[in-house]
């Protein structure tokens, strides 16, 4: 009854334990953005139906593969090369069926991992994702770290979606960051130009977590100081230091990828400014 759907570019080291995950399911699609290595060969080998798209990005991406892979079920497991379905969570969706048919989407709550296979527990910024959905009813904004906006009600599954987000090492966390910022800055600078209003209420009491986190995000890229404001929030209000070492390193981590996002705001407005002279 649910359908699997797999992004990946140059994924072969984290795609064989990704695809075991999932081999309960018969429709195991690999959405690629043209990989230049054994990552499409690897899905082939273990039966996924492998579809590509070049990338552009994050929102566009997913939205283009919701819109025009043909799934055989109604249901829709989304997940990430890195990420492994843990058994808790294969037994929810071996037994899955929508509790109501007004329902179109389900939070899945997910486990980050460190380097040393600590789970962050405290230290992870976002526990529940809109994963499970039906594809026509879901659509995706922003350019990089996509807003799942969902056309109907929204419920929780149990069992947990294991992430290991160093699973390729430290220098391809940073890489992608790098990357990430690059997307973060210039959708910061597009919000400068359009005068984006975020609200406060809708922040705290949005009626569900992806509407909250698309205003808190809004209002945090308006504060001073916001690297040092993310580090006090993860290590004091989310209590990263109860993870340990690992906790307060990622806490940091993720601090200095808020400054390289301020960073390459004021670079580019820098630029925008030389070109409206």
């Amino acid at each position: 009854m649910i359908s699997v759907l797999i992004l990946t570019k140059n994924e072969q080291e984290d795609l064989p334990g990704c695809l075991e995950s999932v081999k309960w399911c018969d429709d195991i699609h690999v959405f690629d953005s043209f990989s230049e290595d054994n990552t499409v060969q690897i899905a082939l080998s273990k039966g996924a139906l492998v579809t590509q798209r070049k990338f552009d990005n994050w929102s566009a991406h997913q939205n283009w593969g919701l819109a025009n892979i043909k799934f055989k079920y109604p249901w829709v497991l989304y997940i990430d090369a890195d990420e492994r379905v843990s058994e808790k969570l294969r037994e929810t969706l071996h037994s899955f069926s929508p509790i109501d048919n007004k329902i179109v989407a389900y939070e899945i709550q997910r486990r980050d991992f460190a380097w040393d296979g600590k789970w962050l527990k405290n230290a992870q910024m976002s526990p529940y994702y809109l994963r499970l959905f039906q594809p026509d009813k879901m659509r995706y904004e922003r350019l990089v770290n996509p807003v799942s906006v969902p056309d109907g009600k929204t419920s929780r599954v149990s069992g947990y979606l294991d992430h290991y987000p160093f699973s390729k090492g430290f220098r391809f966390w940073w890489a992608r960051h790098l990357s990430y910022a690059d997307m973060e800055a210039s959708m910061r600078l597009e919000d400068i130009g359009k005068g984006t209003a975020f609200s406060l209420w809708k922040a705290f009491f949005g009626k569900d977590f992806t509407e909250r986190r698309y205003h808190q995000k809004g209002l945090f890229y308006k504060l001073p100081g916001r690297p040092l404001i993310k580090w006090l929030y993860m290590v004091v209000w989310r209590k990263a230091f109860l993870d340990g070492t690992a906790g307060l390193t990622y806490a940091t981590l993720q601090s200095i990828y808020e400054y390289f996002i301020v960073l390459k705001t004021k670079e580019l407005v820098k630029q925008a400014n030389k070109l409206n002279r």
